[in-house]
Parts: structure tokens; sequence; C-alpha cells
């Protein structure tokens, strides 16, 4: 019983120690450069890839009438197309301001101009578009949703933004900040764990012929056939080293003498994703959230902010 309160202790220092705002900064910055290139990427095949009628790849009415199965709460572009034919707006006009609107989120968070604001802003848009494109959305969909999602429900605004300059507002509770900077760094040692350790389970990646299959399945088939067969006694070493750094990561990410090589190693592997499948913005927000969750520390500046913030005591 005596053990209680000192484990209750040590509990509340885990979750709640004195934190700089420097991750949310990085989370700030790097979701919104996401979001200009996510927005710009499909600038040209927005209103193909989401119209409900007329001449698209998939109708997003189909879409949004599979989702409806499972929940009628889920966003869609449905919701705001609807509310625009009320206003007199056609589909292909709602289209186009969502898109602009989802841009413009994009830019206010790069500059943290209505930080708050613009992060839900970005997160309904964005969560609005991959759900009623659900036959076309991938792994990035996700990842920038739960990125964005922490982004706007943390302690904005942090002192890089324009809204502390302009508003010269206090800084934000030191406890806050590491809460959701610890909610954040638990939710990807799940995501890595659970990816690791189903990838462990069958034999596709400790043979290789699942890192095969990977690069030369269309569109991610970007490397030369002959360069892929010339080196193919590389694809077992490939995927035994992702199964273990994936399932290793929640062990070594935490100790501090060993999280710079796991983080420098997963950020490579997804470097190495992207430059090798053509997944350049899965790569990007991967290493976003993984540099916000666990690399600021790993800076001068970070480690001189934390070391000149007061601790708080808890009661």
């Amino acid at each position: 019983m005596k053990r209680l309160p000192e484990l209750r202790l040590r509990v509340i220092d885990f979750c709640f120690p004195a934190e700089s705002d420097t991750w949310l900064a990085i989370l700030r910055i790097g979701l919104g450069l996401q979001v200009v290139l996510y927005a710009l990427s499909l600038r040209d095949d927005w209103n193909y890839f989401l119209a409900g009628t007329g001449h698209t790849l998939i109708s997003r009415n189909l879409g949004e009438a599979i989702l409806s199965l499972e929940s009628y709460f889920v966003p869609r572009l449905g919701w705001l197309v609807t509310l625009g034919a009320r206003i007199g707006f056609r589909e292909e006009t709602v289209l186009r301001l969502a898109w602009i609107c989802l841009l413009s989120s994009g830019c206010a968070l790069l500059m943290g101009i209505a930080s708050r604001f613009s992060a839900i802003l970005a997160w309904f848009l964005h969560l609005c578009a991959a759900k009623s494109a659900g036959f076309v959305s991938y792994g990035v969909d996700n990842f920038m949703t739960i990125g964005l999602f922490y982004l706007m429900l943390s302690p904005l605004p942090d002192r890089y933004s324009l809204d502390r300059r302009l508003r010269k507002s206090r800084a934000n509770d030191p406890q806050l900040l590491a809460f959701w900077r610890r909610i954040l760094q638990f939710h990807l040692c799940i995501i890595y764990f659970f990816s690791g350790l189903t990838k462990c389970l069958g034999p596709g990646w400790w043979d290789g012929s699942n890192v095969w299959r990977a690069l030369i399945r269309p569109p991610f088939n970007i490397i030369d056939p002959e360069i892929l067969v010339r080196w193919k006694y590389l694809f077992p070493v490939a995927g035994i080293f992702i199964c273990l750094l994936e399932i290793g990561y929640p062990f070594f990410i935490w100790n501090s003498q060993t999280r710079k090589i796991w983080l420098i190693c997963i950020c490579a592997m997804h470097l190495g994703i992207g430059i090798t499948m053509g997944m350049y913005l899965f790569a990007f927000v991967m290493i976003v959230l993984n540099v916000a969750a666990f690399g600021s520390r790993l800076s001068r500046m970070e480690c001189c902010t934390t070391s000149l913030q007061p601790r708080k005591a808890v009661s």
C-alpha cells in the first residue's frame, strides 16, 4: 500500500513532465506543408476523384453509400454538396471551394495563423475527402487524419507561430504540452508494434517476397525490373530489417541511448519507401510524426528550452 503513492507520482511524472512546444511547432509546420502538398497533388484530379455525377473515376455517391452502412456520422463531402445546393451552389463549385479551403488551411498552419481553426478545418476537410474517396485512399490519408487530429487538440499556438507573435499570449502549460506528446508517442508505438508483429507472422517478409511484390506492383513499380532482379538477394535482409525495426520500436525508442539510432533508422525506412515506390507524401507524413514525437529533444534548442522551464509541483 505504501508503494501506491510512489507509483502514482511516477505515472504522473511520466505523463506530465515539463515540456517545451518545439515538438508542437514541428508537428504544425510539417502537417501544414503536408496538407499543402496533398492539395496541390490533387489540384487537377480533385473533381475527377470526388464528383458524385458526371465523368468520374468512381462515383462519390457510391463510396458514400457504402460509408453510410458503417455510420451516418462519418464526415463526407456529400454534406457540403447538399448544403451548397440549398443556397444555389453547383456541385463543381462546392468541390472547388472545399479544395481552396483545404489548401488555405495548410498555408495558414505553415505560418501559424489562426492555428486552432486552421487545424480543425484541415482535419475536417481532409477527412471528408478521404472518406468520400475511400476507394482510392491509402495509408497517407489515415496518418494525415491522425496527425491533424492530435494537432487540433494540442495546446496551440506554439511560440514559433504568428499567432503567438501577434497576440503576445502567454506560454502554454508545459505539462499539458507533454501530455499530448505522450499520447502521440504511445499511438506511434502501438502502430509500429502491431504492424511489425503482423509482418512477422507470415513468411513473406522473412523470405523477401513481400518486398519484391511491393516494388513491382503498379503504380509503385518505378524501379526497373532488371535492377530489382540484380539486387534480389537483399530482399530477405530488407524484409527482416523492417520487421525487427517496427516490432522493436516501442522498446528501443524510449531509451535515450538507442532513441537516436532507432529514429534515424525508422525515418530512413520511410524515406526509402518514398524514393523506391514513389510514395512521397506517405514518407513525409511519417517522418513528421516521428520527429515531432521523439526527435525534437535531440536538438540543442529543445534541450535548452526544456531545462530553462520551471517544473510545476503536482499535488
